[in-house]
């Protein structure tokens, strides 16, 4: 492509734009030339380009400052209802090719580091007092939770399914392999562990299932189970 074509739409699209050069992305969707065309064939740098066309590159869209990036961020999250997520913030830039581009929010470092600056920068702006609340809401989000309190934590047990000759039982307990060996000292024929079920609420999980096969129940916790009733246990691996 002839230089003097990139320079005459250089300064063309610099005059609808007010006088202020694009850069070489936004002259690209608005010229339709490439970067290909010129870099490396005409000019090393864009502001190479702007130079010889006799206009003054536009530092702001060479490297947005912060305080337009955040406000550019905090508008467009009062827009869509929230923080504004990275695929977000190309949608945006594709509607609208005056917004920043994705990448240049990496000057914030990680999205934790974005959060926090935009919370400073939007604090005492009264349009700004829900994005402010949003980003004290994702802070909470990614912060530990605190530890339980001693009658907060709950005690992991375990429901099983024990087969001895024909007939199952279902237990609970709160150490999966002890029920087995206790059983087997007081049956003639050694039991084997089927299925283990992990839950927080042994004894509701036990009913649970006494009631569900309530039918073919033969004896205390002992029961007269088919192939699909220890296939729908199985299926269970945490309560």
């Amino acid at each position: 492509m002839h230089k003097a074509h990139i320079l005459q739409e250089i300064n063309r699209t610099a005059a609808a734009n007010g006088g202020v050069p694009l850069g070489f992305r936004r002259f690209f969707a608005e010229a339709g030339i490439k970067q290909s065309d010129w870099c490396g064939v005409h000019w090393a740098r864009w502001n190479d380009a702007l130079h010889e066309a006799g206009l003054v590159p536009n530092k702001l869209k060479e490297a947005h400052s912060k305080g337009m990036l955040l406000d550019k961020y905090a508008k467009l999250a009062r827009e869509i209802g929230r923080l504004p997520s990275r695929d977000e913030l190309k949608l945006q830039r594709r509607k609208d090719l005056t917004f920043p581009s994705s990448g240049t929010f990496v000057a914030f470092g990680s999205k934790a580091g974005l959060v926090a600056q935009l919370a400073d920068y939007c604090r005492g702006q009264e349009e700004f007092a829900d994005v402010v609340r949003w980003c004290q809401e994702y802070t909470a989000s990614r912060s530990d939770p605190p530890a339980p309190s001693a009658a907060e934590q709950v005690e992991i047990g375990f429901v099983y399914l024990i087969k001895s000759g024909r007939f199952y039982k279902i237990g609970k307990t709160n150490a999966a392999g002890r029920r087995e060996y206790e059983l087997a000292i007081q049956l003639s024929e050694r039991p084997t562990t089927v299925h283990v079920i992990r839950t927080d609420d042994p004894s509701g999980i036990e009913a649970y299932w006494h009631r569900r096969f309530e039918a073919k129940r033969k004896n205390g916790e002992w029961f007269d189970l088919d192939a699909a009733d220890i296939a729908a246990f199985k299926r269970r691996k945490f309560m």
